[in-house]
């Protein structure tokens, strides 16, 4: 024993040459933990299976605090509770934005004392980077992932984890809380615009994409991070549509649309998972063994380490009613697979866990497991050799390649979804009203975990980020007026904006939603406010154009309004550089080229996906939503023609080629995303009416043509059969880009 336990600490010094594979990386990682974990007491092991938020480390309002540590608070719990985890801003809940080089200094002072500990086991200090450093002052902020999936172009995805990545890190911090792989199925769930819409491929092309941005060749590399798949599964689909409430899935259903996003991030190389907050036919995530082991480790083979969501271990008691008191709660959440605990305000996990180990209820063999995977991804991070912050400030942070990014990012997110008459792009020699809550806000553009938690305090906003109304006023020289409040609460004096749309050319109208995340974003209806329709119905009846222009995280009830107005823009929620992209494609500097991620409902209780089964829209039902997935004008027009398949029979498990055209038939240079869909004409499960496969942006120029390839997969042909096993059957499948139409059939060897 003494002489293998030598071997495990020898092999702690072991210096890794350039050019080892892989797998000898993996096992000197393995031998590096395995000796670690044979050194630590069993108090060293709970504590790294323990996360705080940062306020109970923190003096009173450390948000605005030049030093927010107490350092006797900070020493306690590294020294003497051995915490494994820190989390969030100082301090919760007002959580904000704080200075690059506070960042620095807040987190050194934890490497400090973490290398004043008996193992120096480093610290993973976590953070929600969710479309950018969002928690770091002027930071890149790119579009929020509904927006991002609506330029159908993972590349930008790529880009924006690069981005994040890199500033997170040069902010001294070490792990991202991001992406949401949760399909985006439930328009009134306050969260959807958190994730990549509602289909699965574009939701797997996207988020896989912004995983390889961020973790590069290697996450442990200086100006990469490891990233967390949230959250694992099914939260995004409740059934009431409020945040934090029960969803009702069966394993088909789940199997079909809810893992294949997970199983994507872990292929992709996520080494983290944070659990669901609500639960599923009746079992909270954090105590689903079943998802949490059978599946996620065995089916996925993930190697990671899992970490709850905010308190929600307690929450097993307090409102789950699943577990009898706190201390059975913790039990049953560790033997169901959660290896690390979102405390978050106070050390009761460590102690009642500790209790728990002492008494043999949790076995040493859990705790080593959980702690063994914990060190397994710090190994993998770099934290171990790094004792100060990875990254210069210099050179890493808001420089002129990522904000050109971002500022792409936010051009191709918006939607063009309506525009009669060619009334866009705008002369820039009109003159424009300008009004609406929308109009003249940073914070609508950006929405929750921006610079605070719900993304309102529009105060700390920066000041050189112009707002949808400022990026007006640069754009042109015509003349601009705004009739509106500082606030998107403030009333709009709607007789005074009647009387100025009649001393104007056109109206730019800029509805939505005010910022929210989480259980504050509920909502009773996807019925904008009573006050927007009132202002829009009066604008309409004196007769001038109007540019519907949206802001906001879901798609509110716009039929009215959409019906009346000559241009509908979609711009859901493009991030920071949001106001000058809108201003960009109203005046036809861009040319529009955002895709719907989503069905966008006519009506409040006309949800129908795109995807949607034959007995949707068969007799009376239809799938009739006031723009469908995939919707989006451009300036230019396109065609797609030529469509050809390689075969018109394959054998089981072969591939298909697709072949289409696509010229641009228009007068200006344009960009088009090709969309593949595929059909199974009939199985023994019945199948969507078509399914997204494989999508292609490409630009081009006026009247040039490009032939496009595409490969369709006996992964793509499969389904979820009777026995809840993927197989492929044979029969006749039918593939759809635009307007044609190709069969072929799958037969038995």
């Amino acid at each position: 024993m003494k002489t293998k336990l030598a071997f495990l600490i020898l092999s702690l010094f072991v210096v890794l040459e350039s050019g080892v594979s892989a797998e000898e990386t993996n096992d000197n990682v393995e031998a590096q933990v395995q000796a670690l974990l044979a050194q630590m007491s069993l108090e060293e092991k709970v504590g790294q299976m323990t996360q705080i938020d940062f306020s109970v480390v923190s003096v009173l309002n450390g948000e605005v605090a030049d030093n927010p540590i107490d350092q006797a608070k900070l020493e306690d719990a590294i020294l003497n509770r051995h915490i494994g985890s820190i989390l969030n801003t100082p301090t919760t809940p007002n959580n904000q934005t704080q200075p690059i080089e506070k960042w620095r200094r807040m987190t050194q002072a934890i490497r400090d004392v973490a290398a004043k500990s008996r193992l120096k086991i480093p610290v993973l200090y976590g953070i929600d980077a969710i479309h950018g450093a969002t928690y770091t002052e002027n930071a890149v902020l790119f579009p929020q992932a509904i927006s991002m999936a609506a330029t159908f172009n993972p590349d930008l995805a790529f880009k924006e984890g690069e981005v994040t990545a890199r500033e997170v890190k040069a902010s001294g911090l070490d792990w991202n809380f991001m992406p949401v792989m949760d399909i985006g199925r439930q328009p009134l769930w306050p969260r959807l615009w958190e994730t990549y819409g509602e289909d699965v491929h574009l939701a797997v092309t996207m988020g896989s994409a912004y995983i390889h941005g961020h973790h590069g060749d290697d996450f442990a590399d200086a100006d990469k991070a490891p990233t967390c798949l949230k959250h694992y599964v099914g939260y995004s689909y409740p059934l009431n549509g409020k945040d934090r409430t029960p969803a009702w899935i069966g394993e088909r259903a789940l199997r079909e649309y809810f893992l294949p996003g997970f199983e994507a991030g872990v292929k992709a190389g996520a080494p983290t998972v944070m659990v669901n907050s609500a639960e599923v036919d009746g079992i909270p995530g954090h105590v689903n063994h079943h998802y949490l082991n059978t599946i996620l480790r065995g089916e996925m083979g993930f190697k990671g380490f899992t970490v709850s969501d905010w308190a929600d271990i307690s929450r097993l008691y307090t409102r789950d009613k699943l577990a009898a008191s706190p201390r059975e709660a913790v039990k049953m959440a560790v033997m169901a697979g959660v290896d690390m605990s979102m405390v978050p305000f106070d050390y009761s996990f460590y102690d009642l866990l500790l209790d728990l180990a002492k008494t043999g209820e949790v076995p040493l063999s859990r705790i080593d497991e959980a702690v063994s995977r914990i060190l397994r991804v710090k190994y993998q991070s770099g934290l171990f050799d790094r004792h100060e912050p990875a990254l210069d400030v210099e050179g890493n942070f808001v420089t002129d390649e990522a904000v050109a990014a971002n500022r792409q990012a936010a051009r191709e997110a918006i939607i063009l979804a309506k525009n009669d008459q060619h009334i866009l792009p705008l002369s820039k020699q009109a003159s424009i009203l300008v009004t609406g809550p929308t109009a003249n806000l940073l914070s609508v553009m950006n929405g929750g975990w921006t610079i605070t938690w719900q993304g309102a305090t529009e105060h700390l906003y920066p000041k050189d980020k112009p707002t949808l109304l400022q990026a007006i006023q640069q754009k042109t020289t015509g003349k601009v007026t705004y009739v509106g409040g500082k606030n998107f609460s403030d009333e709009i004096n709607i007789e005074q904006a009647v009387t100025q749309a009649r001393q104007h050319d056109v109206v730019i109208l800029a509805l939505g939603e005010k910022t929210y995340t989480e259980t504050e974003g509920n909502i009773e209806s996807l019925h904008l406010d009573p006050v927007q329709l009132q202002l829009a119905r009066a604008i309409f009846e004196i007769g001038k154009p109007v540019v519907l222009v949206t802001f906001g995280g879901r798609p509110r009830i716009i039929t009215e309004v959409a019906n009346k107005a000559q241009a509908v823009v979609l711009g859901f929620l493009p991030g920071m550089e949001g106001g000058a992209a809108m201003a960009d494609i109203l005046f036809g500097d861009t040319n529009p080229s955002g895709k719907l991620p989503i069905s966008y409902p006519r009506d409040v209780n006309d949800i129908v996906m795109y995807d949607h089964k034959p007995i949707e829209a068969f007799e009376s039902n239809q799938y009739r939503p006031l723009y469908p997935f995939g919707h989006g004008l451009s300036y230019t027009t396109f065609q797609t023609s030529g469509l050809r398949l390689s075969k018109d029979n394959i054998a089981m498990g072969e591939n298909i080629d697709v072949t289409v055209k696509v010229k641009n038939t228009g007068a200006l240079t344009g960009k088009e995303t090709v969309m593949v869909y595929l059909h199974d004409v009939a199985a023994s499960v019945s199948r969507p009416v078509k399914q997204l496969k494989a999508f292609k942006k490409i630009e081009l120029k006026p009247g040039a043509e490009q032939t496009l390839q595409f490969s369709l997969t006996p992964q793509d042909m499969s389904f979820i059969g009777v026995d809840m096993r993927r197989i492929v059957e044979p029969g006749e499948f039918e593939v759809m880009v635009g307007n044609e139409v190709a069969r072929f059939q799958v037969v038995k060897p």
